[in-house]
């Protein structure tokens, strides 16, 4: 997705190749252990094209061949952690890179001991921003919804998750006549999604807005939302907080265990509601029907809960800690 988000928000975009080393067979480990080992090259390659002053890391594996470059040409690197925990490969370059921050300070525990960590909250987009202090009502009448009825939004990121699709749609045709819905599907399920709201009794179909992708609109979305129903990426440990949004939130179940740990940190802290894929079928309605409708009470105990875990400011501390780094 970066290909098009890149270049989209007026940034070069250059790339280099690799891939998983963790939880794939040995003859990929190889594969993608190689591919790494030649990216280091292509990152030395490009640094010295570019001369940066300074080197921002963040994400996975990708992160290893770029640190070790800036190491080799002595570049101050700055890396940051989204998710509570990191992969194995943060945690590995973290011990090259100049300075580490993170979304909050108990990423601390995950590092090599004496290793400063620099809390900084999650950096919010311009356009959530701004969304988040326009009043409800417009974002709700952007949408087409009305305050009278409750909205949920659910979304699986860019592509969509079809667990979380699936699930949605069995269960809409019984909650529509009490529930608003704004439905991100991604652009893969997009076609099924679309036939199925076709599908829909006229009246039911009045508090439905499915959309394969929303770019600058995301933010308006989250502030028409009374709940959310999503993975537990990264993402949502910073715009949850941001809206003061309750969250049903779903690990997706083929990767590391980070969005469950992301997912357990909101819900320890009264933020969210964890439901693991395997449960979305049997569960989800029910989970929603007693947030959204059976129980307001601890709807507004979850949204004050959300609200208390928001940083403001994250993106000028993490330029702070770049500038720094990068010796001003």
């Amino acid at each position: 997705m970066e290909e098009t988000l890149v270049p989209r928000a007026g940034i070069r975009l250059e790339t280099i190749i690799g891939g998983a080393i963790a939880g794939v067979s040995r003859l990929e480990q190889f594969k993608n252990g190689m591919k790494l080992l030649w990216s280091v090259w292509l990152s030395f390659r490009l640094m010295g094209q570019f001369r940066p002053d300074v080197v921002f890391l963040t994400g996975g594996y990708m992160a290893v061949p770029v640190g070790i470059a800036a190491r080799i040409r002595r570049i101050p690197a700055v890396m940051y952690l989204p998710d509570l925990e990191p992969g194995s490969a943060l945690k590995t370059i973290s011990r090259v890179v100049d300075t580490v921050t993170a979304t909050f300070a108990e990423s601390a525990e995950y590092f090599p001991e004496g290793k400063r960590v620099i809390e900084t909250g999650y950096p919010i987009r311009p356009p959530l921003a701004e969304a988040a202090e326009r009043p409800k009502s417009e974002a709700l009448d952007h949408f087409g919804l009305t305050d009278d009825k409750p909205v949920l939004f659910v979304f699986g990121g860019s592509r969509g998750a079809k667990s979380i699709n699936d699930s949605l749609m069995a269960l809409l045709p019984n909650i529509l006549d009490r529930v608003q819905v704004i439905h991100i599907s991604g652009t893969l399920t997009w076609p099924e999604t679309e036939t199925f709201a076709a599908s829909l009794p006229e009246h039911l179909k009045n508090n439905y807005r499915p959309f394969p992708y929303l770019h600058d609109e995301m933010g308006l979305a989250f502030r028409s939302a009374d709940l959310v129903v999503a993975r537990a990426g990264a993402s949502m440990m910073g715009e949850c907080p941001l809206f003061g949004t309750p969250a049903i939130l779903v690990p997706y179940p083929y990767a590391w265990r980070y969005q469950k740990i992301n997912a357990d940190f909101l819900v320890d802290r009264g933020a969210g509601i964890r439901l693991d894929d395997e449960k979305l079928k049997t569960d989800l309605e029910q989970v929603v029907t007693e947030l959204l409708i059976d129980n307001p009470d601890r709807l507004k105990e979850m949204k004050k809960a959300a609200q208390s875990l928001h940083r403001p400011g994250a993106a000028d501390r993490l330029a702070e800690a770049i500038m720094e780094a990068g010796g001003r």
